[in-house]
């Protein structure tokens, strides 16, 4: 049964599928629309037609083709999530000059902060 649903299990294509096909169908429930629930059903069938094919090299380069695409967007809520892991106990601010992003440790005052980019300095509380 390990192959059937790739080596680690289902696969990032398969994950997001089945997700959005209940997001889908919840919301043709609260909304009454059909066609919502026609392509949450179609995205259902999809999932499971990709969970149970025996073509593994086509449903891995679905998968990395779909993990290509959508790159970006995992790496904006990757960079975001680590930034909230952060906010207890360092300030994270921006350099006016340059817009860089600058961590500095809570609890400090008062401080001088230089920008590694630029070299610019400004005043912050820590």
């Amino acid at each position: 049964m390990q192959g059937r649903y790739g080596m680690y299990g289902a696969d990032s294509m398969n994950r997001f599928l089945l997700g959005g096909a209940l997001a889908a169908m919840a919301a043709s429930v609260f909304f009454r629309w059909d066609f919502l629930y026609a392509v949450a059903l179609a995205a259902l069938v999809y999932a499971y037609f990709r969970m149970f094919s025996r073509n593994y090299t086509k449903r891995y380069a679905e998968n990395q083709a779909f993990l290509r695409h959508t790159s970006k967007i995992r790496m904006f809520w990757a960079s975001q999530k680590s930034l909230m892991g952060q906010r207890k106990t360092h300030h994270i601010y921006q350099c006016p000059g340059c817009r860089q992003k600058i961590r500095i440790p809570r609890g400090k005052g008062k401080i001088m902060v230089k920008c590694p980019r630029c070299g610019r300095e400004f005043k912050k509380k820590s």
